[in-house]
């Protein structure tokens, strides 16, 4: 495009420029502006100080951080969460959304999408207090029914295993949030031609087969952007959950980057560590977005940009 034809194109879309400026405003500022912190990780520094008096130490807290081995631990933590949350959340909600599309009663199709969305619309403060007081090794609902059916014959403390935590908070993460992860799927649903499937019922194919050869190959641009979008995040495994329903005996399992970046930069008072931390893991998803999205433009996929 020339920058002729460009100008043209911004002159004809003036209204949608004018509607952009806030957000652009607010994107520099509140996004761009700050990035100038970055440069506390390469100081020792002291909040006392300027931030032009403060001592030079180059890459010596990122020589420190891949040697140290609670931030490996975290670094393993936080992996393996994302992509518990990543596995779990693709394939629970695309599973609920080819379900529900199944549905011919409407009623009842209505209902299971309200319930299964509510949990979404609660907070992790009060999601943490359910999930702690149904896992609890007192009444807890969870123990009474394995104890009920048998399976186990005494309570188990879940929360205070570390070797249970991950896959409490995968568990947790689908029951909060497929719901709402199935509305995007559904929604690509729709621009399926309904033809399609008409067609693939005269030649004979089953339901099993209407969604193997026509329901999943429609889903599969949406799944792709998605999947590119969601490895650029994978070093984001969330805050709040792990925050709440992390205690002193799964702190070996629960601690992820974004806690330890708190813990150093708030309580420890460490923060040019902290900020090195944080510096390190936006680099990274930038690194496995880009490359995520070359793999899928070399493989003729649809992707991000």
């Amino acid at each position: 495009m020339t920058p002729g034809t460009f100008m043209r194109k911004l002159g004809q879309q003036k209204t949608l420029v004018f509607m952009s400026v806030p957000f652009l405003i607010w994107l520099i500022i509140f996004k761009y502006l700050p990035l100038w912190g970055w440069s506390i990780a390469f100081q020792d520094f002291k909040p006392a100080k300027k931030i032009l008096d403060q001592e030079w130490v180059g890459f010596q807290h990122f020589a420190f951080l891949f040697q140290d081995e609670h931030f490996l631990r975290v670094m393993r933590n936080t992996l393996a969460m994302s992509f518990i949350n990543l596995v779990l959340g693709f394939v629970t909600a695309i599973t609920l959304a080819i379900l529900l599309n199944e549905l011919r009663n409407v009623v009842f199709k209505r209902f299971v999408q309200t319930v299964s969305y509510l949990p979404h619309f609660i907070s992790w403060v009060v999601a943490a207090s359910i999930i702690s007081t149904a896992l609890s090794a007192e009444g807890g609902i969870v123990n009474e029914l394995l104890m009920w059916t048998g399976l186990i014959n005494e309570p188990i403390l879940w929360l205070g295993k570390g070797e249970y935590f991950w896959g409490i908070l995968g568990a947790s993460e689908v029951w909060k949030n497929v719901g709402w992860n199935t509305i995007i799927y559904l929604a690509a649903m729709t621009m399926i031609d309904p033809a399609q499937y008409e067609a693939a019922e005269i030649d004979g194919a089953g339901r099993l087969q209407r969604i193997w050869h026509i329901t999943l190959p429609g889903l599969k641009p949406v799944v792709i952007i998605l999947l590119i979008m969601n490895i650029g995040n994978l070093l984001e495994s969330g805050f709040e959950p792990q925050y709440l329903l992390g205690n002193g005996m799964n702190v070996d399992y629960s601690e992820n980057l974004d806690i330890f970046v708190l813990k150093y930069g708030i309580q420890m008072g460490n923060f040019s560590l902290s900020i090195a931390a944080g510096m390190f893991k936006t680099i990274v998803s930038f690194i496995l977005l880009f490359s995520a999205n070359s793999i899928a433009k070399r493989m003729g996929e649809d992707r991000l940009f």
